[in-house]
Formats: C-alpha cells, structure tokens, sequence
C-alpha cells in the first residue's frame, strides 16, 4: 500500500464537506454531534468512533462520487448501514466520512418464474422475507436481527442465521452484484442465472469482504419455493452438555431439521417470561425446526427427532400448536443477545464454530474458563452447524483484563479443536487481533495484497480484518 491512511485534518474535511454538499444536496450530508455520535457505534461494544461527516447517498452514481471525492482528498470513508454489526466492521475508526447505504432501500423486482429478487443494499432483511413470501417464494438467510439489520450489510458480513443448518448462508444465495470499487469505479458482476463458471467468482469474494474491497449497490438472490409446512419444537435438557450432545445425535440419526438452536441455562434466564415462558427447571433448551411440503412427513421428521432427543436424555418435547406460539418462542431466541445485557452491565459475544463432534466437550470448556477467571459465559446459538455465541458477561470496567484473558483462552480452545474465530460476525475491529491464531502468516499475506490490490490508498474502512493500520 502507498502509506497509511490517518485521520483527516479540520481543513481537509471542510473542503471535503463542500464538495460533498454541492455533489450530493445539502440534506444527504450531516455533521450535527447526534449524527456523529450515532454513526460511530454498533452493536459490538467494541468502542465509539465518531465520523467527521455522514453522508446517505440515494443510488449508485451518488455511491462513486463519494468514493472519488474521498480519494482525492486523502480522507478514510467508512460504509455502514443498520450498524447492528457485532465485530465493529462499519466503525469508522479513523474519523473521515461514513457512508450510509440505509436510504437506498427498495424491491427491485421479484420474478416468480426465475426464482430471483433484485434490491438494494438498505433493504431490511426481514422486509425482503415477507415481500417474497407472500408471492410463494423463501428467502432462507434468517439473521437474528433481521428486523433491522439490512441486505448490503448480510451481503459485507455473509450472515448465517438459524436456517443456515439446512440452507446455508448469505453467499448461497447472492447471485450477482453492482458493486462500486474503492476508487469509485462501477462493476457487475456475478450473473442472474443460478448456475455460472465463466471466469473467477468475483461474487463469492465480495460477499463476507466485510467492507473492505467495495460496496454492494444492488444485489441479485437466488429464492426458493416457500415450504408449505414448518413444525417448530421445544426441547428441555437437564443441562447444556445434554443438548449439545443431542443435537450431534440428531445429525447422526440422519435427521436434518432446517434449525437446531440451543440456549444454555444462562440464555434461558435472559429471556424467560417475555414473549415465552420456557420449561421449569430446564438446565438447556434447543429449538428443532423442520419444513416440507407433506404434512405427513414433516410430522414424521419431528417425531423422529424428538425420540432421538429423549433417548439423549430430553426432559419433555413440546411441539408448537399455533403460529403465535411459534413466533413467541423464536421472539424469545432473537430476544436473547440483548437480554442477556439485562444479567450484567456489559457483554462481549464470541462468534465462534467448533466441529460438531467437539462441541459438547467445547461448551464444557468454555464454561470452566469462566468459573475460573470469576466471569459468567453464556452459549448459545446454531448448534445444528457448531456455531456457538459465547458470551463473556461482566459488571465492571475494572473486570477487562479478566474478560480479555477468557476470549484469548477462548478462541485458542476454538482454533485447537479445529474450529474458527467467527463464523457470521466477521472478523472486523474486534477480533482482527486473533486472526494469526487461525490463519498462517503466508496466507495473511496473500489477503492484504488483495486488499492493496483493490484499495492501494488504504482509505476503504481502514483498520479492519488485519491487524495493522494500513488494512
């Protein structure tokens, strides 16, 4: 790279602000401290990174503009979106301008025939679901914040969900993108058709580039026919290891519900009472999901799995009557992550995915680092795929140094068993730190040519996946 960037001087921003109001419209860049103060945070607790400025481009030539401005000027600019990130991928760590994807946010097109959506990168997750659904057609992707989180945000972070057990993840189903590069030049690539070989894939190193290598600006998905049946289950253990080492047996028996999410006692206590009042005593809970056409089959698959569970030591199946009753139990599983904020005044969420075979001896682990260390560790999470959220929860600022030690010890334990440092979140601000602990300083290497490749000033979302400051 040609240097490294730093954070812009007051003389360089206003030159730069002017330039951007006269480009973009007086009301598409703001500077008020409200502004600021907002876009320099996430849902990470990785810290407050205040942008200089904060523009909200409105379609793809406003998005190249920005990105040539802010070349020419030397200034660092930050894409972000919803900001419900949990790895500080959108924190604009060295000030500079923060680009806004959140006002470009409409439905394209949906074709029933092809099986294909077309939008832009602020359209809410859950917004684009219930939009395809009601034409037949299933968008699998299923992020726990999918009320806010947002496309282009799935597409920077390649977000999993739930769902991902069956249907895999966000890469799975982006077809083709616009995608404006660092320097503000525009490309299409990828397809509309669902299979394509013709050159590299270009599509699948964009998606989960965490904002590092450019922005999406309208995406193509591939969907789905929409399942005519979904059956949804509760099941109670008399502790997490039970679970865990039901979920493997589930897999083993040759059962593959579309989700096997398992809530530790711990998560259990975070959201208990609100939208859905879990088993008495229950140690552990894992929340089995299974879809089909065949009501007949679908019924069939449950059962199956229920009895492999209680052979596994279940305590009680309880099988959802109503679509109420449903929702009220998924409510409580994406109700998690801030609940359990309520148990202690900070939390720090490890996103981490061990094999399936370890993960009961993993989770048993997990839990005695923070008994010793004196800290509380909630897991939970996609069990189904040994996606673990192993959450460190403290009182105190002054219980850091004790919380750095059981992440550290954590995601050792995690790349020992064969496992990886995050499987949804992204690497980011938060755990770029780690990265070394997983992937050899040969590789490392060959990703920041990338980078340089794509971004040689540096300037696209410094500070991120690498840890120095010139990536």
């Amino acid at each position: 790279m040609s240097g490294r960037p730093a954070r812009p001087s007051p003389q360089v921003m206003e030159s730069l602000a002017r330039e951007l109001r006269a480009t973009l419209g007086e009301e598409a860049v703001r500077g008020d401290a409200a502004t600021l103060d907002a876009y320099g945070r996430d849902e990470s607790d990785a810290g407050v990174f205040p942008p200089h400025l904060v523009v909200f481009p409105g379609s793809t030539s406003d998005v190249s503009a920005i990105f040539r401005l802010c070349q020419a000027h030397g200034v660092p600019f930050t894409p972000c979106g919803a900001r419900s990130g949990k790895s500080g991928g959108s924190l604009p760590v060295l000030g500079g301008v923060a680009v806004s994807l959140e006002r470009m946010n409409r439905l394209l097109s949906i074709s029933t025939e092809d099986l294909v959506a077309v939008a832009q990168p602020g359209l809410v997750t859950g917004e684009l679901m219930k939009a395809v659904e009601s034409r037949g057609l299933f968008y699998p992707p299923d992020p726990a914040s999918l009320d806010m989180c947002t496309l282009g945000g799935n597409v920077a972070e390649n977000a999993g969900g739930p769902r991902a057990l069956k249907y895999g993840v966000t890469r799975d189903y982006v077809l083709g993108l616009e995608w404006v590069l660092p320097s503000g030049e525009v490309l299409r690539v990828g397809r509309r058709t669902i299979k394509g070989v013709a050159g590299y894939d270009l599509v699948g190193l964009f998606v989960g580039s965490e904002g590092t290598l450019g922005v999406a600006t309208e995406i193509t998905l591939q969907l789905l026919p929409l399942p005519r049946v979904v059956r949804t289950a509760l099941l109670s253990f008399p502790s997490v290891l039970h679970a865990a080492r039901a979920v493997s047996a589930v897999l083993a028996a040759g059962i593959l519900p579309r989700t096997l999410e398992l809530l530790d006692d711990v998560a259990i206590r975070a959201v208990d009472g609100r939208s859905f009042h879990f088993p008495p005593g229950a140690g552990a809970c894992v929340i089995a999901e299974v879809d089909g056409n065949v009501e007949e089959g679908v019924t069939a698959e449950l059962t199956s799995l229920g009895e492999v569970c209680l052979h596994e030591g279940a305590l009680e199946v309880l099988v959802a009557q109503s679509e109420t009753q449903r929702e009220g139990l998924w409510a409580a599983r994406r109700g998690v992550s801030p609940g359990l904020r309520a148990l202690k005044r900070h939390k720090v969420s490890d996103d981490i995915v061990v094999p399936r075979s370890r993960m009961a001896e993993v989770i048993g682990r997990l839990k005695a680092i923070g008994t010793e260390l004196g800290l509380t560790v909630a897991t939970y999470g996609h069990a189904g795929d040994g996606n673990l959220h192993a959450n460190v929860l403290y009182d105190s600022p002054d219980d850091w140094p004790r919380v750095e030690e059981a992440l550290s010890r954590m995601l050792r334990l995690t790349v020992e068993v064969g496992g990886t440092i995050t499987g949804e979140h992204g690497v980011g601000l938060s755990k770029k730190r780690f990265l070394p602990l997983e992937q050899p300083a040969p590789l490392l290497s060959l990703q920041r040519q990338l980078k340089a490749l794509f971004d040689p000033s540096g300037l696209l979302n410094p500070a991120k996946i690498f840890d120095d400051a010139g990536c």
